[in-house]
């Protein structure tokens, strides 16, 4: 429903769509061979929860009952965050920002007091270089433990939505949507979380790779009426004008990893070959990966040992007589009323001529 309070379409929940199957196996395992990748492996992770809460008072929301209803009871109610893929930077988007500390370790920096950052897996500078004595773990083949304290401001807004039954004169009942929009903290004074963690880090001497530490964290939101009573939580004016007591939980999950640079083997059908969509307009158009090197490949795409072949007679005369490959081809004689040979293969060395019965 809109926060006008129209409702659904019909079919709302039938436009969308299911992703396409990349990788499909036919269950030949002759077509399964082995593939080096070269990865980051994920060395250890801690994930953990956080819970911010907020109240607001007399929350007005939008748009007014229609004259003569009443509210009979709260069907649902429905948060969700805002962000605006316009300007990612607007001080509405609800954001997180995540302060990471650590102890018994260090984040490498230049000189300029700036931290080195490596490309992660999402594509952004998103992973900082570890350095630590790890020589005492390292001779008891265990990895050294590192302690680490984060913080998360978290600044922006929600929009909250409320289903409401209402009731008229005459005892008809239809559902009705109101929202709002509310300030979880300004980026000036955010909503900060604490929290502690430990990780365990890898060698950090017998190694090409130091150790890099990332972390990504995901945001929700839950709201409620703050007695679950609407009698109590809802007012409604004389102009039809809800105003309501809520509180909101932010809820977060964060996850600490430290990776590092590894080569693997994995067992590989092939490349991925997404499914086509197009209008044909072109005949032809060009590939976007190269093809895999491999002996298997290999062998077939050699090339022929003459810059061009003898086309076959259409109705050789016996006897056939043997043909270089690598020599200029010759015409093909005129057909004849005599039975027809094997046509020469181009490609096969010279026979001697068998003797006829």
């Amino acid at each position: 429903m809109s926060c006008f309070g129209s409702r659904v379409t019909p079919d709302l929940y039938q436009n969308c769509c299911n992703a396409n199957n990349l990788c499909e196996f036919d269950g030949d395992m002759s077509s399964i061979v082995t593939a080096p990748i070269y990865v980051q492996q994920v060395f250890d992770a801690v994930k953990f929860n956080l819970q911010g809460m907020k109240t607001f008072n007399e929350q007005n929301f939008h748009p007014c009952l229609p004259p003569g209803h009443r509210v009979k009871r709260v069907i649902d109610i429905r948060c969700k965050r805002v962000f605006i893929p316009e300007n990612v930077d607007d001080p509405r988007n609800l954001t997180l920002d995540v302060d990471t500390g650590i102890s018994g370790a260090t984040f490498l920096k230049d000189c300029q007091g700036n931290y080195l950052s490596v490309v992660g897996a999402d594509g952004t500078y998103s992973e900082r270089i570890m350095y630590a004595e790890t020589s005492d773990c390292d001779d008891n083949c265990m990895g050294t433990p590192v302690f680490g304290t984060q913080c998360v401001a978290i600044s922006g807004n929600i929009v909250i939505e409320l289903d409401l039954l209402l009731c008229d004169s005459c005892n008809n009942e239809t559902c009705f949507t109101v929202c709002t929009e509310v300030c979880i903290a300004p980026k000036e004074h955010p909503m900060v979380l604490t929290n502690f963690f430990e990780i365990c880090m890898p060698s950090a001497i017998d190694t090409a790779f130091l150790p890099r530490f990332t972390e990504f964290c995901n945001s929700a939101c839950e709201a409620r009426l703050a007695t679950n009573n609407c009698g109590r939580d809802l007012n409604v004016d004389c102009n039809g004008q809800i105003s309501g007591n809520l509180i909101v939980a932010i809820c977060l999950t964060c996850e600490k990893k430290i990776v590092v640079p590894v080569q693997l083997c994995v067992l590989s059908t092939g490349y991925v070959d997404a499914p086509l969509q197009q209008n044909a307009v072109c005949t032809t158009f060009p590939s976007l990966f190269p093809n895999p090197i491999m002996g298997s490949n290999t062998k077939q795409c050699k090339e022929d040992p003459c810059e061009k072949h003898c086309e076959p007679c259409e109705a050789p005369c016996e006897p056939c007589c043997p043909c270089d490959p690598c020599e200029p081809c010759e015409p093909c004689p005129p057909p004849c009323d005599c039975n027809p040979c094997k046509p020469c293969d181009p490609c096969e060395p010279p026979r001697r001529p068998q003797p006829r019965h």
